[in-house]
């Protein structure tokens, strides 16, 4: 702080240095006007002392606002504004006003995009569930004839779009993800089913055969949210795994009690070059650029919503062949707090 006020005033020692300079010059050629030797060394010590006072003090008061600034900015909050220090002088005034108004705009902007984008998520919301009625007028009509070959590709198609449109509902519910919270004990293998019979037809389309191992387990989640984070992760299984192969889930209980569920396919696997970016929104990898319709949103959103409900999802060391997505519970005594409070709310 010093060394840059030092170089800021650089004028003000040049123009004492100068003057200093000028006055001693003067007394040298004036040869009317004797002075000693040590009269002059004592003049130009005073000089040097006072301006070095005067330099100190000026340093102190000038940089008392600016070294307040530096420590709010080290603790910054919302209301950093509020907490301003009181300026002592012009210059200081003016910049606090228009740190103020700098503030002001910034707040009145950001509820600006705020309320745009409630907006969009409402009509976004709005138009979802428009679209659903006739989804669900051409799925009865679809499983009015389940043995015709035509209509089950034309279900396989049907089945995409629901799920694109699915996916856009929780994309504009996600903000608003812990209001929407709601814990349940439930058995994890049954999460899985239903997801399994959801996507069925895609299954059946690309001849996958899909099975669930380990003994089954409860789970304090909620429900919606956790069908959410499965499908994303079954839906890129399928999406990337060759026909005639298998999806595998399996389940475990760890020692401290939290429960793992894994699902391995016989897909190409992850290049180890992309495991660190797989989480990361917009991000294909190389197995999304061979496949066109990669959004490279799944996983993301999947870690985003599993990140918000406190479970641990993460992809197992490289193999040779085929992924394993992990999905790992927290120990259910961390819900205990949330949980006494919902007792007799919660089904079982």
């Amino acid at each position: 702080m010093f060394m840059r006020y030092l170089v800021s005033r650089k004028s003000w020692i040049l123009l004492f240095v100068g003057l200093l300079g000028l006055t001693d010059l003067l007394i040298l050629l004036e040869q009317e006007l004797r002075v000693e030797l040590t009269s002059l060394l004592y003049l130009n010590a005073l000089y040097l002392i006072g301006f070095l006072l005067f330099f100190l003090w000026r340093y102190k008061k000038e940089t008392k606002y600016i070294t307040a600034i530096a420590k709010l900015q080290e603790v910054m909050t919302s209301d950093w504004f509020e907490n301003l220090p009181e300026p002592d002088n012009e210059l200081d005034r003016a910049t606090n006003e228009l740190l103020r108004e700098t503030a002001y705009q910034f707040k009145r902007k950001l509820s600006q995009f705020k309320e745009a984008q409630l907006i969009e998520n409402d009509f976004v919301a709005s138009w979802i569930h428009e679209v659903k009625t006739p989804l669900t007028a051409m799925k009865l009509i679809l499983d009015t004839r389940p043995s015709d070959p035509d209509m089950r590709r034309i279900d396989s198609e049907w089945l995409r779009i629901h799920l694109l449109v699915d996916r856009q509902l929780h994309m504009t519910r996600l903000p608003a993800l812990e209001s929407d919270y709601r814990l349940e004990r439930v058995y994890i293998h049954r999460l899985v089913a239903e997801e399994i019979r959801e996507l069925a037809p895609w299954c059946l389309e690309k001849n996958l055969e899909i099975g669930i191992e380990g003994a089954d387990a409860m789970v304090v989640t909620d429900r919606k949210w956790c069908r959410f984070i499965i499908r994303q992760l079954l839906t890129n299984a399928i999406k990337y795994s060759p026909p005639d192969k298998s999806l595998t889930f399996q389940t475990d209980v760890t020692k401290k009690n939290n429960v793992i569920l894994d699902l391995i396919d016989e897909g190409p696997g992850i290049q180890p070059h992309d495991l660190p970016r797989i989480f990361d929104k917009g991000f294909t990898g190389d197995n999304g650029r061979i496949h066109n319709a990669a959004t490279g949103l799944g996983l993301y959103l999947a870690q985003t919503v599993a990140g918000k409900m406190g479970i641990t999802l993460q992809v197992q060391p490289v193999q040779s062949q085929g992924t394993t997505m992990r999905m790992t519970f927290t120990d259910p005594n961390t819900f205990e707090t949330i949980r006494r409070g919902q007792e007799e709310n919660i089904p079982l």
